[in-house]
């Protein structure tokens, strides 16, 4: 298979990205996983996101394979970790969907955009909007 994981938009209790990281876990588990993520899983984006929630990527890895809902999990994650409030969920939400504008990770997007064949599109701002265009769910 050659799946593409849900959208970085996509919300679990609020929390962007989150449902993201955990569709690439169980897709690559099954063998389902698009070849080209491969390489990043439990980097990137998902290692930021271990990191806010201060769980290990490889223990979580290990839960989501155990099965339950993306809230059974993203809670599991707040007893491991640490439980997030709202304005915890606010900044996370903030950083993450502004990733690659005028930062660190511009060179990442701007190298993503030139290996998909997306280096002329002027409108491609974050690494959030960059995955809606790469992987189908907007022109």
């Amino acid at each position: 298979m050659n799946k593409v994981p849900k959208s970085a938009y996509e919300k679990v209790n609020g929390l962007v990205y989150f449902a993201r990281m955990l569709d690439k876990i169980r897709l690559h588990a099954r063998g389902e996983l698009r070849a080209d993520f491969h390489a990043n899983l439990g980097k990137g984006g998902d290692g930021r996101c271990t990191d806010f929630l201060r769980v290990a990527y490889a223990d979580l890895r290990e839960r989501v394979l155990q099965g339950g809902s993306d809230e059974e999990i993203l809670e599991w994650c707040f007893q491991q970790g640490r439980r997030l409030n709202d304005g915890d969920v606010t900044i996370w939400n903030q950083f993450a969907t502004k990733l690659g504008w005028n930062d660190p990770a511009t060179a990442v997007l701007q190298r993503f955009k030139m290996e998909s064949g997306l280096s002329q599109r002027e409108d491609i701002f974050t690494l959030f909007e960059y995955f809606e265009v790469d992987e189908g769910r907007k022109k």
